[in-house]
């Protein structure tokens, strides 16, 4: 398919459900930059870190629930593209919440086919996942004709969601619509796990456990390879998605060429994901796990984490719950070798990917290591553990003992260890005090959280601060 670059998108309105994520939000601002006439968001958030940005180059956010018709049909009306891109459940505390999930991706994509039938919509690109073929079984160079996963085998519901919700809009696609007798034309984009600066699922929760000292293993062999996609990639593959819906190309009048059509997109380079993290890692200067854990051990880990969290499902939306070490799909997608061939999207949409692994990985590691040098660092569970649970154990030796009225303190009547533990208390204020007037120099925004983090771990928390000193 060889066209325009903005062929389909200029004097066009679109619309992105969940267009305030980390997607939407590229997606958006890509098809401003090719002069759409409006682009519109629908999303169940008011604001997003990319909300501003998005305000600032004309993008409507429009705030909704695309499980709630009218929320749908309020976005909807007068659109002629709509990019379907609003999911819940794809990990973490998400994906124990079956009853959400089904809510919104299979009663929300329900209601979005609805509208476009309804208002004569013309074209709909779905983003759906590799989950819908892929289940914990090996796929080597994967493409379009693999059969469902079937239903009943999903390990979660959020693969088992998406798989209904691809195959109905699949099914919708050349049907006429109840406004103006137009057909809508429906296809499938299948990405790999995505990444990038500012990405919100998969990195975030990986550095997270690394600073914490918590990555401490590899799931399966180094030989186990998986796919990636850098997001300009993935929003070029879906601007191509949506151009290859058109039903005017020369030559193809009235039978698009993705017409009711599934694309596994990907950067078209398997790496084992541990691998793929390495660099990243390193550069934030985080321990990479040199330990593995068999499959079938990290898949036992997995299902007790799960009836861990279910226990906990009234609380799953709290803040103070942390999210699940791992689950048993997070397991599979790690620990089992599935990768798929992009060669399909590129014969029919023309897609090659414009920016290769090295590139994307680059961008990412600068965005991290920026983010890290404007957040407050520290060390690992390890060090707040030993630092917090000695403390204690000084001061219930050093005076619960003792029975009776407290007796004022001097040097005379104090025993070893509670001059010890008075020593450690004046010490860790003399450190915190230090902490924050340093602090104020190098890294003002962050001077009261040095305060209190110096103030519990003493010298564990002050040599990250003193370290960053020596960077300024």
């Amino acid at each position: 398919m060889h066209l325009s670059e903005n062929e389909g998108i200029e004097g066009t309105i679109f619309l992105v459900t969940g267009g305030l994520g980390f997607v939407g939000s590229a997606l958006c601002s890509e098809l401003v930059r090719r002069g759409a006439r409006e682009v519109r968001t629908l999303d169940l958030r008011s604001s997003s870190p990319w909300s501003a940005d998005l305000n600032k180059i004309g993008v409507k956010s429009i705030q909704g629930d695309v499980t709630k018709n009218k929320d749908v049909a309020k976005a909807l009306r007068g659109v002629d593209c709509v990019f379907h891109l609003a999911s819940y459940g794809m990990s973490g505390k998400e994906m124990i919440q079956a009853g959400r999930v089904d809510e919104v991706n299979i009663n929300g994509t329900c209601h979005v086919l609805d509208a476009c039938f309804e208002f004569g919509v013309k074209r709909l690109v779905y983003v759906s996942t590799y989950n819908v073929v892929f289940g914990g079984q090996e796929i080597v160079n994967g493409n379009e004709a693999l059969p469902y996963f079937p239903m009943d085998d999903h390990v979660d519901p959020y693969g088992r969601s998406k798989s209904v919700a691809e195959q109905l809009v699949l099914k919708s696609n050349g049907r006429t619509s109840k406004k103006n007798g137009t057909r809508l034309y429906t296809c499938v984009i299948r990405p790999a796990a995505i990444y990038g600066p500012g990405e919100e699922r998969h990195l975030p929760r990986i550095v997270s456990l690394a600073k914490l000292g918590l990555l401490a293993f590899q799931v399966g062999g180094p030989t186990v390879k998986s796919d990636w996609v850098y997001v300009d990639n993935l929003v070029l593959a879906l601007i191509l998605a949506s151009m290859g819906l058109l039903d005017n190309i020369p030559g193809r009048e009235g039978t698009p060429v993705a017409a009711g059509q599934p694309y596994f997109i990907c950067d078209g380079s398997p790496v084992n994901t541990f691998e793929f993290i390495r660099p990243l890692l390193r550069s934030l200067d985080y321990d990479v796990p040199k330990a593995t854990l068999d499959i079938s051990h990290a898949l036992l880990l997995g299902r007790i984490f799960w009836v861990i969290y279910t226990i906990l499902y009234p609380w799953l939306n709290r803040s103070w719950l942390p999210q699940p070490f791992v689950l048993p799909s997070e397991v599979h997608k790690v620990g089992v070798t599935h990768y798929f061939s992009p060669l399909k999207a590129k014969n029919e949409l023309g897609y090659v990917p414009m920016v290769n692994p090295q590139e994307g990985m680059s961008a990412t590691i600068s965005y991290w290591r920026e983010r890290k040098r404007r957040s407050l660092d520290g060390p690992t569970i390890h060090a707040w553990c030993f630092c917090v649970i000695g403390m204690f154990a000084v001061f219930v030796l050093a005076y619960l003992p003792v029975l009776g009225p407290v007796k004022p303190l001097s040097l005379r009547s104090m025993s070893p260890l509670q001059i010890l533990f008075v020593a450690s208390v004046a010490a860790h204020v003399g450190e915190a005090i230090y902490a924050w007037f340093l602090a104020k120099k190098v890294d003002p925004a962050n001077a009261k959280g040095w305060f209190w983090q110096t103030f519990v771990l003493g010298f564990f928390s002050l040599r990250f601060l003193l370290k960053r000193a020596r960077k300024e």
